[in-house]
């Protein structure tokens, strides 16, 4: 137990900034939505899923001169189209009928980029990402030791938001009991984040389920060359076939070809997937929009299937407002966990007690004692 009580605290201590902000930008993008209802114009709009109108807004959006390579459509909650350009940070909201908005071409001209941004890749791409995922695996160890380490002091448990008092001691004891109290949504959050970030993570939690080589057939697209992209491609002839593909399914992301040879590809979401941009594909010839093939997501592979539940578990794209909350909760949590530890680590990373602390814990109730060794 020693070691493993020296093991926690020398790696969450310098760490623990790290993962604090982590979560607090966690919780904050919980609630983008909302943020961007009050402060975009047309953001609070209702959702429009009918064929004239998401075929003409195709036909305009890709017929300007500087075209994006992908529209990701309006939802319920937010009635807004994103614009997504070849050039990374480029980036545009427009309305349901194709005008654009607002338009920008770094993550810092919009609060809610670069906050995504920082929690996904901590400013620094693909290398970020990784780290981003090295950071979830090492707040799950953090979660499980510091339960081994809260068993013996369960007698003792106290729910309180906010420590008793600001000693080492008091710190310790709400750090015990609070990450105790939210280990399970603690797990949730951290575990569901490293698996979206680390490949390797997120096929080892599958493999009972699904093998690799399964999963990775299974969401290969179709090997079939499409010609170049018509002028005047008959967009209404594109979504009703992707509607007939998928009765009630929302059209939910249009993206055009990375290259030459490529297929048009229209994502859509069914009503029983969770994911809110689905990962049901219907894929068109750019030259005549005629369909050329289509995937179901409820075919997955349930290794696959389960992989999708991910990123709705983590961001709290599903169960409305209370489960918002709760996720919020768990982010907010992992800040207060992360910051308090930083604190008591780099004001005493021996952990051995100092004399005025020492006299403090003794002049205050026994269970303060008891967190002071």
């Amino acid at each position: 137990m020693r070691l493993l009580r020296l093991l926690h605290r020398w790696t969450g201590g310098p760490i623990g900034l790290l993962l604090a902000l982590l979560g607090l930008s966690g919780a904050l993008l919980v609630h983008e939505d909302a943020f961007l209802r009050a402060t975009v114009p047309h953001a609070a709009d209702a959702q429009r899923q009918d064929t004239a109108t998401l075929a003409a807004m195709a036909a305009k959006v890709f017929a300007t001169e500087d075209r994006p390579r992908s529209i990701v459509l309006a939802t319920e909650r937010l009635g807004l189209n994103k614009l997504s350009y070849n050039t990374e940070e480029k980036a545009a909201y427009a309305d349901q009928d194709g005008a654009v908005i607002q338009a920008w071409t770094s993550n810092w001209d919009r609060p809610e980029a670069w906050l995504f941004d920082f929690h996904h890749h901590l400013f620094n791409g693909d290398a970020g990402e990784i780290v981003g995922g090295a950071l979830g695996l090492a707040g799950l160890a953090f979660v499980l030791t510091g339960l081994i380490l809260w068993w013996p002091t369960r007698r003792v448990f106290h729910l309180r938001v906010w420590p008793r008092t600001m000693t080492r001691a008091g710190i310790m004891h709400h750090h015990r009991d609070l990450g105790a109290l939210l280990a399970p949504l603690l797990i949730l959050s951290l575990a569901t984040g490293a698996a979206m970030n680390l490949k390797w993570f997120s096929e080892a939690l599958r493999a009972p389920f699904s093998s690799t080589a399964t999963m990775a057939k299974a969401s290969t697209p179709p090997k079939i060359k499409g010609g170049p992209l018509a002028k005047d491609l008959d967009w209404i002839k594109v979504v009703s076939q992707a509607k007939a593909r998928f009765p009630g399914a929302e059209v939910r992301i249009i993206t055009l070809p990375a290259k030459a040879g490529g297929l048009i590809q229209i994502r859509m979401r069914q009503q029983a997937e969770w994911l809110p941009n689905g990962r049901s594909m219907v894929w068109f010839d750019p030259t005549t929009g005629a369909m050329v093939a289509s995937r179901d997501a409820q075919s997955l592979p349930l290794g696959s299937r389960l992989a999708n539940l991910d990123y709705p578990l983590h961001a709290a794209k599903v169960g409305g407002l209370p489960y918002r909350l709760v996720m919020t909760v768990s982010g907010l949590a992992l800040t207060l966990l992360g910051a308090l530890s930083v604190v008591t680590f780099w004001g005493n990373p021996s952990g051995r007690p100092r004399r005025a602390s020492a006299a403090m814990t003794r002049s205050g109730p026994d269970v303060d004692r008891q967190y002071s060794r």
